[in-house]
């Protein structure tokens, strides 16, 4: 038979994910010679034998490619056959030019942890088990191709045996970058809150040395000891989530009185006790992605054995499970849910060094788990909700990240784009880098606001260029000028790169157009809590007719004012006194409410005349400042310890509404568009609160009537313009409420409402709309 010979590009995730092997054993099966190499590209194979057999060759890469690969283009074309006698595997190919895929994080598979649990096994009890099915990535690669000398490995010389796993085209562990095992691989080690190791001695069959020490590390924690431990993108503090002492304790030492607590379970038979969890939930919880799922308690937590305290005045626990083979044998040999939170400076990025987490919370932690194999690049947890039958991003990071969103459309495909950098917000900040229609989101990086984090915004930038080999000629930022975000663009202008504002709503609506691949004109509804409007107030509850390029500004919230700026974020008492003095002027100092008898009077009263003066009293159409007047007005949230906390509490305990309510609001115009006033509103929750109605059923009424408010005017909107798709984004849709009752309504209505599944709706969503904006303005 003839010999013919293909030569075939691949590109997508097809590094370090065993695409190699796999194609050696299906050349086999095909009885096909030739060879395969890593390229800057992804990968790149020529085939000889029968044409018929290429042809089912080059079928199966699609149809079999292994778990965690992704293809995103396959092209070939003739070659000349060379005459090889074999297929081979040869040395990567380092291009002049990388466009491969990267892949994240993911979990310990199936098939390592068989091996870690059997005891005739050389990795029984081994924590950095892992093979191409599995493992690190991300956050050991310093530099592509994704070889072993460019990661945290380099300096891990295989053992014989592990060698001959990795050079074993047939083995699973074939080319696996991280392989190791206890002879030649990285070791885990407990020391005292000071560093200095613990010797742990194996006194009982059947246990390694490794295990030893995770067994003790999780007899400290079943005592009610705190732990450092160090993960895959960082450590976490952990303690025994059962444990109300040790959950407290934790609590006060890192001055966290309120926020939730992330968990860590063995399984999803653990938590079935303590969180309802559907078909949906489940898959995603078990997933190799392994984010935080948001999953409602079960009433009385305390009778089923866990902490009343992880999570206070919140309908719902984070919860992942164990992702790191370290992580398996902690759950096994300690307690069965431990809570696992960020282990990082208050206000700082995660630790990833051993020396700068001792260094961190040594007066935190009471011992620290370590181990010394190196953490290239940090990468928090991702978190996730199902909320209208989809799961939607809180936080896209571990396990997602750097995986990019397709937000161009078919004829951009074929265009030699330019690479754009989306510089991202100035809270729950990512940045976001292109090339052609591929945007790359980073992890979570988080608020600008300090030297550490705007150094790891750096660092992050400088990493994410360097790996994907991308230099931006155009950076799209926000039109905030304080934002740091803002700043580095500016310092990059300097240099030559072009720059385009982008306003921070208008980036909200065009991040949710990219992710739906919408074109043309849409009606956008984005509801926040800040975002730098284009007449230099603070916006937040908009309604904007926009296309990808432009927009138009079209209804929003009635401006308030917000006295003491930014102070009036962390005490909402101030919101609820620039509410209630704009409802009924001086007088409301007299009502009966517990807003006004929880405040000190000469604070409420300095507070009026700085209104009355218009005193560092910035004018906001916040929604996110409208739920914190709320629910302060109505005693449940005066000042806050966490981002987004009086309006998540607000939302509790609207779920507990008895009755279906709504109040009063208006739609006035305003300019050449709608002012939304909800004073009625206001006046009619103060008037139930007097009266005693039940909070929930007021607060479930303020949430119906804000949905009913933006329906009715973006109906109208619609009716004007002739416009029928909808679109929703920010952070105020991570609210259940507000996301199902909005989208059900515009839909009962006839409109198509368009959501994020792919990235955040929040802040960490925005820079996929920053470069999608940038890309259609120059376009022209």
């Amino acid at each position: 038979m003839d010999i013919a010979a293909e030569k075939i590009q691949i590109s997508g995730v097809v590094q370090g994910v065993g695409f190699r092997p796999f194609l050696y054993g299906l050349a086999q099966t095909h009885g096909l010679a030739g060879q395969v190499t890593n390229t800057g590209q992804g990968v790149e194979t020529l085939v000889e034998g029968p044409l018929p057999a290429i042809e089912n060759f080059i079928r199966d890469i699609t149809e079999k490619k292994p778990l965690l690969a992704r293809i995103d283009q396959i092209s070939h074309e003739t070659a000349r056959p060379a005459g090889f006698d074999r297929y081979t595997i040869i040395k990567s190919k380092d291009g002049q030019t990388r466009t491969t895929l990267i892949s994240p994080d993911v979990c310990t598979c199936a098939d390592c942890l068989a091996e870690m649990k059997d005891p005739a096994d050389r990795r029984f009890e081994y924590p950095f088990i892992n093979c191409t099915n599995c493992g690190p990535r991300f956050t050991i690669i310093r530099d592509i191709p994704y070889d072993r000398p460019m990661t945290s490995m380099h300096r891990f010389v295989l053992c014989d045996d592990c060698r001959k796993e990795y050079e074993n085209p047939m083995d699973r562990r074939f080319h696996a970058q991280p392989n190791a095992c206890p002879v030649c691989g990285p070791r885990v080690f407990l020391t005292d809150h000071q560093g200095r190791e613990i010797p742990v001695s194996t006194n009982v069959d059947q246990t390694t040395p490794s295990g030893a020490i995770i067994a003790r590390a999780g007899e400290l924690l079943g005592q009610g000891h705190i732990l450092g431990i160090k993960g895959l993108g960082g450590f976490h503090l952990a303690v025994d989530a059962a444990n109300h002492r040790a959950v407290n304790a934790l609590r006060e030492k890192k001055n966290r009185p309120h926020k939730p607590f992330a968990l860590m379970a063995r399984s999803v038979a653990d938590l079935s006790a303590h969180v309802h969890i559907s078909a949906k939930e489940k898959s995603l919880i078990e997933s190799f992605h392994r984010p935080i799922v948001l999953l409602d308690k079960k009433d009385r937590l305390e009778k089923e054995g866990l902490s009343s305290a992880l999570a206070p005045l919140n309908t719902c626990l984070g919860v992942m499970l164990a992702y790191t083979p370290l992580h398996f044998l902690l759950l096994d040999k300690g307690p069965a849910i431990l809570v696992m939170t960020s282990g990082n400076r208050s206000g700082e990025p995660l630790s990833i060094d051993n020396d700068d987490a001792l260094d961190a919370f040594s007066h935190i932690a009471d011992y620290f788990l370590l181990h010394d194999r190196d953490i290239y690049f940090r990468a928090d947890d991702s978190i996730v909700r199902v909320q209208a039958g989809q799961p939607r991003f809180l936080r896209r990071s571990r396990g997602y990240a750097p995986l990019p969103v397709a937000f161009g459309s078919p004829e951009d495909a074929e265009r030699k784009l330019p690479s754009i950098m989306g510089c991202g917000a100035g809270l729950k900040n990512t940045v976001c880098l292109t090339r052609g229609t591929s945007a790359f989101l980073s992890q979570h990086i988080g608020d600008l606001e300090n030297q550490k984090v705007t150094d790891y915004y750096c660092q992050t930038i400088d990493h994410l260029k360097k790996i994907m080999d991308i230099e931006p000629v155009l950076m799209a930022h926000d039109m905030h000028p304080g934002y740091f975000s803002t700043e580095y663009a500016r310092q990059a202008a300097a240099q030559g790169v072009r720059l385009e504002p982008v306003q921070h709503h208008h980036a909200h609506a065009v991040s949710c157009m990219a992710e739906n691949h919408l074109n043309g004109e849409v009606i956008a509804l984005t509801l926040d809590g800040t975002g730098y409007g284009s007449d230099g107030h603070i916006w937040g509850g908009e309604i904007l007719v926009c296309t990808r390029k432009e927009f138009c500004r079209k209804a929003h919230l009635s401006y308030i004012q917000m006295p003491g700026g930014d102070a009036a974020v962390r005490q909402p008492w101030r919101m609820a006194a620039s509410v209630l003095f704009q409802a009924f002027g001086r007088p409301f100092l007299d009502l009966d409410l517990e807003v006004i008898k929880d405040t000190d009077p000469k604070n409420l009263e300095f507070i009026c005349r700085m209104m009355e003066k218009q005193v560092n009293s910035p004018l906001t159409s916040s929604a996110g400042r409208l739920f914190d007047a709320v629910s302060s007005l109505m005693g449940i949230r005066h000042a806050v310890t966490h981002e987004g906390q009086a309006a998540m509490e607000l939302e509790a305990v609207a779920s507990g509404a008895k009755e279906t309510i709504s109040y009063e609001y208006a739609l006035e115009p305003a300019g050449n568009g709608i002012e939304i006033n909800l004073l009625s509103c206001i006046r009619q929750i103060v008037q139930d609160l007097v009266q005693g109605r039940p909070k929930a059923d007021i607060s479930a009424g303020f949430h119906e009537t804000l949905v009913q408010a933006f329906t009715a005017a973006a109906c109208r909107i619609s009716r004007d313009t002739g416009l029928d798709r909808v679109v929703l984004s920010g952070g105020v849709f991570n609210n259940t409420l507000i996301l199902t009752r909005t989208q059900r309504l515009l839909e009962e209505n006839g409109l198509t409402v368009y959501t994020h599944t792919r990235v955040p709706c929040g802040d960490g969503g925005i820079c996929l709309g920053q470069v999608a904006a940038a890309m259609e303005r120059i376009k022209g």
